[in-house]
C-alpha cells in the first residue's frame, strides 16, 4: 500500500511542480503588472513628457529616459490621475479615453465618445463618477459630462446653467466645481478678446450655484475682490475643502493666468453652513508678507495650506516666466488668515505644476532646482523638517505632477 502511494507520488510530482510554477508565474506577472503607489509627469530637457511611478517617494533616483517611453503628442500634463488609471481627453476629436500604465507605456482600455468640448475642470463626485466641466470649442457655451469611469459610459451630458460670456467679452473660464449635498458651485470669469497675444480677464468673477443633477441655477454671486477663481484643475489645484467641510478657492489674476496683475492673488471661503462666498473672508496674499501672486493652494488639514508664489523681482515677464527659478513655498494659516513661514526650499521653476502631495504628516514637494537639482521634498509638519527624498535625474528638467495613484 505504501509503496503504490509512493509511486503514484512519482507520477504526480511533474505535474504539481508544472502546475506551481504556472501559478508562481501567474503570481509574479500580476505583482509586476500591479500599478504602483505614486505617479510623476515629467517633462525634459527637449521638452519630452513622461510618466513614471514608483512605490517611495522618500528616496532613490529615477531617470525618467532609462524607466519609460516619452508620451506621444496626444497625450500631456493635463492628465487625470486615479485608482490605477489615467483618464485624457484629445481636445481635437474629444475622445475621452481611459489608460493604464504597462512596461513603460500608456495603453487605452476604453474610450468614450464626447462631442464639441473643451474641458477645464474636472470633479470626483463618487468612487467611479467623475464630472467634467468645460465649454463648446469656441468658449462661450458652457457644458458638462458625467461620466461611469469604470464602464467609460456618459451617465448625463448638458448645457450648465450659468452665466455665458457677451459684448465685450468672447470667452469664458471656469475655474473650480464643488459639490456639496445637491448642489453644484461653479466659479468662473471672462475673457475678452486675444488681440496680438495680449491676454485679460474681467475684474469680475461668477460663482453659481446649481441643482444637481438638473444643473439647473439657483443662485448666482458677483465678486470683484479678485479675478480668475480657482484656475483649471486639470494642471494645477487652487481650491480644496477642509475636514470641517469649509470650502476654500484661491483667485489667480497674475499674468500666468488673469492677466490682472494690479489685482490681488486671495482666498475665498463658502463656509459650511452657508450657501454663499462669505463677504467678510479674504485673505489678501498680495499684500501679506508673500507680496506676490500665486498659482497652487493644497491644504495641510487641521486649518494649514501651502501656497505656491512667485517672485517678481526674479522673472523679466511671461516669455521666461516658467524657466526662471523665482517659486516659493510658505505655510498658512487658512482659518486665521497669516503666513506662518516660508518653507526653506530652493527656488522652484515651472509656471504652474501639480507638485504637492500630502500623506497625514509628511508633505512630498516637487521641486526643479537650477542648483540643487530635481528632488521629491518631505516636509513633517509635526517636526518643521525638511529633508530630500527621491531624486529625479537624467534627462528631467521640470516635475509637473506629483500623483497618487493607488490609495
Amino acid at each position: 500500500m505504501f509503496t503504490t502511494l509512493i509511486n503514484r507520488f512519482k507520477y504526480l510530482l511533474p505535474v504539481l511542480l508544472l502546475v506551481s510554477g504556472f501559478i508562481s508565474c501567474k503570481n509574479s506577472k500580476s505583482a509586476v503588472e500591479q500599478p504602483k503607489k505614486y505617479s510623476l509627469h515629467l517633462f525634459d530637457i527637449n521638452t519630452n513628457e513622461y510618466i513614471v511611478t514608483t512605490n517611495s517617494l522618500d528616496s532613490g533616483f529615477i531617470a525618467p529616459e532609462e524607466e519609460t517611453k516619452a508620451l506621444p503628442d496626444s497625450i500631456s500634463r493635463d492628465i487625470i490621475v486615479k485608482d490605477g488609471y489615467y483618464y485624457y481627453l484629445q481636445r481635437k476629436s474629444a475622445m475621452l479615453s481611459k489608460y493604464s500604465l504597462t512596461d513603460g507605456e500608456l495603453n487605452v482600455v476604453a474610450h468614450t465618445q464626447l462631442k464639441d468640448f473643451d474641458l477645464e475642470n474636472f470633479n470626483w463626485i463618487g468612487k467611479d463618477t467623475l464630472l467634467l466641466s468645460g465649454f463648446n470649442n469656441a468658449f462661450n457655451l458652457a457644458k458638462y459630462y458625467i461620466v461611469d469611469a469604470k464602464a467609460m459610459s456618459i451617465l448625463s451630458f448638458g448645457l450648465l446653467d450659468i452665466e455665458n460670456p457677451k459684448g465685450k467679452f468672447a470667452t469664458a473660464s471656469i475655474g473650480f466645481t464643488y459639490k456639496r449635498k445637491d448642489t453644484i458651485y461653479i466659479g468662473y470669469t471672462f475673457h475678452p478678446p486675444m488681440r496680438d497675444d495680449a491676454y485679460s480677464t474681467s475684474d469680475t468673477m461668477y460663482i453659481s450655484r446649481l441643482l444637481y443633477p438638473q444643473m439647473k441655477s439657483l443662485s448666482l454671486q458677483k465678486e470683484t475682490r479678485s479675478t480668475y477663481p480657482a484656475g483649471i484643475n486639470t494642471v494645477q489645484h487652487n481650491e480644496f475643502t477642509d475636514e470641517n467641510g469649509n470650502f476654500y478657492f484661491m483667485a489667480c489674476p497674475g499674468i500666468a493666468m488673469g492677466n490682472r496683475p494690479e489685482l490681488s492673488t486671495g482666498i475665498f471661503s463658502i463656509k459650511a453652513n452657508s450657501s454663499l462666498v462669505d463677504p467678510n473672508y479674504f485673505f489678501n496674499l498680495s499684500s501679506s508678507v508673500i507680496q506676490n501672486h500665486a498659482y497652487g493652494l493644497w491644504s495641510l488639514g487641521q486649518g494649514k495650506a501651502i501656497v505656491r508664489a512667485e517672485r517678481k523681482d526674479l522673472f523679466k515677464g511671461i516669455a521666461d516666466h516658467y524657466s526662471t527659478p523665482h517659486f516659493e513655498f510658505y505655510l498658512l494659516d487658512i482659518a486665521n488668515q497669516k503666513v506662518i513661514k516660508k518653507l526653506n526650499l530652493p527656488l522652484d521653476k515651472g509656471t504652474r505644476k501639480e507638485c504637492v502631495l500630502v500623506e497625514g504628516d509628511i508633505v512630498y514637494i516637487a521641486v526643479n532646482s537650477a542648483t540643487e537639482g530635481n528632488y521629491i521634498w518631505k516636509y513633517n509638519v509635526k517636526s518643521d523638517e525638511l529633508t530630500k527624498g527621491l531624486q529625479l535625474g537624467g534627462k528631467a528638467a521640470f516635475i509637473v505632477r506629483l500623483d497618487r495613484l493607488l490609495n
